[in-house]
């Protein structure tokens, strides 16, 4: 999802209080810095907090919500998400989601982004969703100054469908990038980006009862074949980047519109 890129190092601004990130079994994770937060040199300023008390339960909030008083958790979370939301944004590299890309019309419904454009007589439609799809681009380097790991690039890498439609038959292919160059079932002499996971012919609706191949026990030339066959179709290499960048830049739109979300919820705005 011309894309944004999210450095997972990025907090240094706004006084010290920022997004950390964690890595998992190699996988980069945003992170709310829990613990951080609450050991970071802001604990003086919010030290009132720790003894707030409700002393007159029958009196609306000063902010201008419509709820009695705010909690010391709901206060802090506020606070923290305010900052938050400032640098993500700041950290926006594109702040609209192109409507076309290579041909393909963009359609958005949540999670879920859709790309059709028609070849021939053929529609050709990719489909992917951006839920879990954030990693970093590559593995944080332990050796740097003071222990402190520098973190590469985080990207959204989805898994995504590609289905060709002639009248009522339809070719499709699963994919997915690959963490490593040859790791899908390509020859060695190949360094695709991405790999052909499964693929199905059916005609109508796709349903349980069709059959499926998984792309790593096809035969190797046919494999090769196929992903020149998509390549023709205009997924190519150079697509799979470009895909890259806009579930990246989408996924992060997403992620703003989810902590604006969460601050108008935990204020009660």
């Amino acid at each position: 999802m011309n894309g944004i890129v999210r450095t997972a190092l990025r907090a240094s601004t706004l006084k010290g209080l920022t997004q950390s990130t964690v890595v998992v079994g190699g996988t980069a994770r945003r992170d709310f810095a829990r613990t951080m937060w609450n050991m970071c040199s802001r604990q003086n300023e919010l030290a009132p907090l720790t003894s707030y008390k409700i002393q007159n339960p029958s009196d609306f909030c000063s902010c201008g919500c419509s709820r009695k008083a705010h909690t010391k958790a709901e206060k802090e979370l506020g606070l923290f998400l305010a900052e938050e939301i400032v640098a993500e944004k700041k950290a926006q590299k594109m702040k609209t989601i192109p409507t076309e890309l290579d041909g393909f019309k963009i359609s958005l419904d949540g999670a879920e982004v859709t790309l059709t454009k028609k070849h021939g007589d053929e529609t050709i439609t990719i489909n992917f969703n951006v839920n879990h799809t954030v990693d970093s681009d590559s593995e944080p380097d332990i050796d740097t100054p003071e222990d402190k790991a520098e973190f590469g690039e985080m990207k959204s890498k989805p898994s995504f469908e590609v289905d060709i439609e002639r009248g009522n038959q339809t070719l499709g292919f699963t994919c997915s990038f690959n963490n490593e160059p040859q790791a899908s079932g390509a020859d060695d002499g190949y360094n695709d980006i991405f790999g052909i996971d499964e693929i199905t012919l059916y005609e109508g609706e796709h349903n349980d009862k069709i059959y499926a191949v998984a792309g790593d026990v096809i035969d190797g030339y046919l494999y090769d074949l196929l992903m020149n066959y998509l390549e023709e179709k205009g997924v190519s290499n150079e697509f799979a980047e470009k895909l890259i960048e806009l579930s990246t830049t989408y996924e992060h739109t997403a992620y703003i519109s989810l902590l604006e979300g969460l601050s108008k919820f935990t204020s009660g705005k």
